[in-house]
């Protein structure tokens, strides 16, 4: 599935204007202002009270779970974590069938709470999508949009199995080398840690997490592929679940090959309505008079790049396959990437420019591309997909499943159809066809879904608030465009937010209007 860098960043800024303003009261209330200094040093003297929690992960030996203290010190990378930021690293098991065998080391970065005590409810410990994303390298980018929750949370990330600085697997041609060359590449220099990083070895990390952060309960914010790790997290420790958001979320009813057809889909769905709008509302839109001339104008488009890639600057260039995936990339911002995507359609089109295209590809990754190069999530998405997934069909399935998917979207479908082969010579088993999310008995989740979500489409979101169980799943509607919701859309801001700060989970049935009502 393709799932990279779900969340949409949108950075806000002041203007110069602001800023000199600024500068001018600040000047002016210098004089006055020295009296309260003290006072807010008082107020920001008060000593934090470090949380404890009683109920240590059963089966574990003492020397990971009371022997064990998280040790947070100051962040060395990624570089935008330098300034307000700790990092960790905690012991846990490689094979938790084996807890007394050998151990891993988690990454973990943290913010504090900025509120009193008094008002602080935990850690919100947040996993922002992939798989494959790195949490450390994450957290720093996408802070602003939960900041607000900061007077009462810790935010906490890590960088799950497989990702980043927790047993990296490398899949590269050589041990230490970070691009993906296939599966023997990743049996050749990761055999060790493949079958131990799937979904559910991550969950138990996570309770080990809460309990080492001092949390009786995991609170916890996840989007798309984080909803995953959320729900299989709920199946496994339903009395351990706190305050637990899935938005955008992956439907575990499918198995693999059945979601990209989904998928595509939805992402095919989602390019009409943009091309509807385009035509409607935009002076020489590329795509032309709506949807079936878009389809036909970007069928062209693809042929055309397939014969001779456009030049995306850089020494790089954009072919047919990488036309589809930076299109559903724009589709992923919703309404606002509408109008950036069709002038860089126009570019593309009208000049053979693919620099547009490409760019924003890019900026929706990591500010600090080092921290997580693109090759190393390829790596760690495939490894997380396949140690999940039981799914390893014959040849028969093969041709018929990558048959459908192509005929289920004329622009999307040539290049989502190779993702059935993802996993067919993979050489450890998968875990199960789809994941087991059943959570009876655990407080209720609230789970966020879009209408018109490209990438992890709506009835998933449906699915997924039944499959948790009768009075634990509880569904928030979004009718908005693009993957992820929170916190554009001001009614699942607010109602979110109230469910992290009071436990209330919004009526049965609540729809949040948005830009498709």
């Amino acid at each position: 599935m393709k799932d990279a860098y779900p969340i949409r960043n949108r950075r806000h800024g002041l203007s110069a204007g602001a800023l000199i303003l600024a500068g001018v009261l600040l000047a002016g209330i210098g004089a006055v202002g020295g009296w309260l200094q003290h006072d807010a040093r008082e107020r920001s003297a008060e000593r934090r009270t470090e949380f404890t929690a009683k109920n240590p992960p059963a089966g574990l030996p003492s020397t990971l779970t009371t022997g064990q203290h998280l040790h947070w010190t100051r962040c060395t990378t990624p570089s935008t974590a330098r300034t307000g930021y700790d990092c960790a690293t905690m012991k846990a098991p490689l094979d938790y069938r084996k807890p007394g065998g050998r151990t891993i080391d988690v990454a973990l970065i943290r913010h504090k709470a900025t509120g009193p005590n008094a008002q602080r409810i935990g850690s919100l410990v947040l996993n922002f999508g992939g798989p494959g994303v790195s949490g450390v390298s994450e957290l720093p980018d996408f802070l602003n949009q939960y900041k607000p929750l900061l007077d009462r949370y810790d935010l906490v990330s890590f960088d799950p199995r497989g990702v980043g600085a927790t047993i990296p697997v490398r899949c590269g041609k050589a041990a230490d080398d970070t691009g993906y060359d296939g599966a023997d590449a990743c049996a050749k220099h990761s055999a060790a840690l493949l079958p131990y990083v799937g979904t559910s070895h991550t969950a138990r990390d996570l309770d080990l997490m809460r309990y080492l952060l001092g949390d009786e309960r995991l609170h916890y914010f996840g989007v798309s592929y984080g909803t995953t790790l959320g729900a299989v997290y709920a199946h496994l420790y339903p009395s351990n679940v706190g305050r637990l958001v899935l938005e955008a979320p992956v439907d575990p009813t499918e198995d693999h090959d059945e979601a990209e057809v989904s998928q595509v889909k939805a992402v095919q769905a989602a390019f009409d309505r943009f091309a509807a709008h385009c035509a409607a509302r935009i002076r020489h839109c590329p795509t032309g008079n709506g949807p079936e001339e878009a389809a036909r104008r970007m069928v062209r488009l693809a042929h055309r790049l397939e014969k001779k890639p456009a030049p995306a600057g850089g020494g790089n260039t954009l072919d047919a396959d990488d036309l589809a995936r930076a299109v559903a990339d724009y589709l992923d911002l919703g309404t606002d990437g509408w109008s950036p995507l069709a002038k860089a359609l126009t570019a593309l089109i009208d000049h053979n420019d693919g620099r547009p295209l490409s760019e924003n590809a890019q900026d929706t990754g990591a500010a600090d591309p080092a921290a997580t190069p693109h090759d190393d999530i390829r790596a760690a998405q495939t490894a997380i997909i396949c140690a999940d997934s039981s799914l390893r069909p014959g040849f028969e399935r093969l041709d018929r499943d990558e048959a459908r998917i192509k005929a289920a979207s004329p622009v999307f479908g040539e290049a989502w159809s190779t993702s059935v082969y993802l996993c067919y010579d993979w050489p450890f088993d998968g875990e199960r066809v789809t994941p087991q999310v059943n959570a009876d008995g655990a407080a209720p989740v609230l789970v966020v879904g879009g209408t018109g979500d490209p990438t992890t489409p709506y009835p998933g979101a449906r699915r997924m608030a039944r499959a948790l169980g009768d009075g634990v799943g509880v569904l928030l509607t979004a009718e908005e465009e693009g993957h992820g919701t929170y916190p554009w859309n001001r009614c699942v801001k607010e109602t979110v937010d109230r469910y992290l700060r009071t436990g209330r989970v919004p009526a049965p049935g609540t729809v949040c209007p948005g830009s498709m009502s």
